[in-house]
């Protein structure tokens, strides 16, 4: 096997004629003593002419390619249950991990299916009617299913990357996601993905509740008593196991304040804050792509990471081609999120801007609430958005404080304001002043700062809207490192973005992963 590069323009994707004579001239051989060959990875190099790069492995004539073993979803119908709380990525793919060992994983999501799901995120854009069980970050496939489904892990060190990609496209994400180096989805493929996991989950024996919002954890002799409570009707169901996964999600405060009630572990964790930054999506392409762009050219992003006065400022979650949307769990907050489809081809792009918060860095008063401190000041400051855009006259609930990249840097309130995505609407704002004055003052270091590397960049024509709050967790369940159980309670399996230990789709789905397999290793 070999294995090497080749480069080609923009415009026409490679053909197997091509591929073969590279691999041809790479091997050393004629064209047709070549034997398999496959693009393992793509990615657009934009430093001078604008190539994509492929990597390529091949053999010779009479040898194979290695191929990734699919896993084997066995019938857990007899199967011992395992409680997952939490139908997000960490959830599904313990779930599925679950299957391949014999396992019955049964799973309580306080949120609704992801097709009935989409009602009520209309009426948030519509009304700003905020269901708190059902909305961007709730609901089955959690928060990543209503985003850019980006897939851009690439770190080993969690797990096999490849056990997830390479599900994602049996269950209907497009093969590119297995060879592109930033690899998405897409928010109008996400939800047949995760209609596909669950069909497999339950067709194998695995079960789904929807509309179960977990109110009490009780440890038993059998092992756990799970209270769900149904959010219309209040009804309560009680289930038994004897392991459960808690995968709940960066926005579930409600799980972190019955851990609390009971005495068991959690610890501030750091989280970042800023804002959503919403550029035309004609002036990404032209300042990434060097004033070359064409439109048969993908849609262009971009990421930046600085260091301003002793912490990170950096982009995240960008979605080119994309919108901006709300994504309040509680009524009387704003707080933004953006989305971006497969085709990724809106007139905006957006990302978030953020600032990392380290415990230590809030408002001493918050202090006091010792796990929750960061919690309460995330809190706080998403209800200050909303407090400051409802005072200024009648409108959308959800509207948002907004201002030119320019005037918030020179800490100027922007007379007009460019149109945006987000279709709730936007106010001029003080943002400079409704930022805590830590997050404010590096943002406003940092915009100049990223025009150097991207030039255009910092422009009055991209429009800062706040507030980006829900990067990740400001609370951890602390856990067994060798175990994964909770240092307090064995057999509860903390997982995923909520309990602290991933950053995104992939990561969470490897901690599901990883979770599901500590369990078989003791139960079975």
């Amino acid at each position: 096997m070999k294995e090497f590069e080749i480069t080609k323009k923009l415009g026409k994707e490679l053909t197997e004629g091509e591929l073969r004579e590279a691999a041809a001239k790479a091997l050393g051989v004629r064209p047709e003593k070549v034997g398999q060959v496959r693009v393992v990875r793509r990615s657009i190099d934009a430093r001078q002419d604008i190539l994509y790069r492929y990597r390529i492995r091949a053999t010779r004539e009479g040898e194979a390619l290695e191929t990734y073993p699919m896993p084997v979803y066995k019938d857990v119908r007899e199967g011992k249950p395992v409680l997952i709380i939490g139908a997000g990525p960490a959830g599904m793919f313990a779930a599925l991990k679950l299957l391949t060992l014999g396992l019955k994983p049964v799973i309580l999501e306080r949120g609704k299916d992801v097709h009935r799901r989409k009602t009520d995120m209309a009426k948030l854009s519509t009304t700003g009617a905020v269901d708190p069980d059902s909305n961007y970050c709730f609901g089955e496939g959690g928060a990543g299913a209503f985003s850019d489904g980006k897939l851009f892990t690439r770190s080993s060190k969690r797990g096999d990357i490849f056990e997830v990609l390479h599900q994602l496209v049996f269950f209907g994400a497009d093969p590119s996601i297995l060879t592109d180096a930033h690899p998405h989805i897409g928010t109008d493929r996400l939800p047949t993905v995760v209609e596909n996991i669950r069909t497999c989950i339950t067709e194998h024996g695995g079960a789904y509740h929807f509309d179960s919002r977990v109110t009490d954890i009780t440890p038993c002799r059998e092992g756990f008593r799970i209270t769900a409570v149904h959010p219309e009707s209040g009804g309560e169901t009680v289930y038994e196991a004897s392991k459960v996964i808690v995968a709940a999600g960066h926005s579930a405060r409600d799980i972190y304040e019955m851990f609390a009630r009971k005495g068991w572990s959690l610890e501030a964790k750091g989280f970042a804050l800023g804002v959503r930054v919403e550029h035309p999506q004609w002036l990404i392409n032209q300042i990434r792509y060097h004033g070359k762009y064409q439109p048969f050219m993908p849609t262009a992003e971009y990421s930046f990471v600085q260091q301003v006065d002793g912490r990170g400022v950096f982009s995240f979650c960008m979605c080119p081609g994309g919108i901006l949307v709300p994504s309040s769990t509680e009524t009387g907050t704003v707080v933004l999120n953006g989305m971006s489809n497969s085709q990724r081809n809106s007139k905006w792009a957006n990302a978030g801007v953020v600032v990392q918060i380290e415990p230590g860095d809030e408002p001493e008063e918050y202090r006091k609430a010792g796990a929750f401190s960061l919690m309460n000041f995330q809190r706080d400051i998403e209800r200050s958005m909303y407090t400051w855009c409802n005072g200024k006259g009648e409108g959308h609930p959800l509207r948002a404080p907004a201002q030119r990249m320019k005037d918030f840097c020179r800490g100027i309130l922007s007379e007009t304001l460019p149109k945006t995505s987000y279709h709730p609407g936007a106010v001029s704002a003080p943002l400079h002043e409704l930022l805590p004055q830590n997050v404010a003052t590096r943002l406003r270091k940092a915009f100049p700062q990223v025009d150097r590397q991207m030039h255009g960049y910092y422009t009055n024509d991209a429009l800062l809207l706040g507030v980006e709050s829900r990067t990740s967790s400001p609370v951890r369940m602390p856990r067994n490192a060798e175990t994964l159980e909770h240092v307090d309670v064995p057999g509860l399996y903390p997982c995923g973005e909520g309990a602290g230990y991933a950053g995104g789709i992939v990561s969470s789905a490897l901690d599901g992963i990883n979770c599901a397999e500590k369990i078989a290793s003791v139960t079975l």
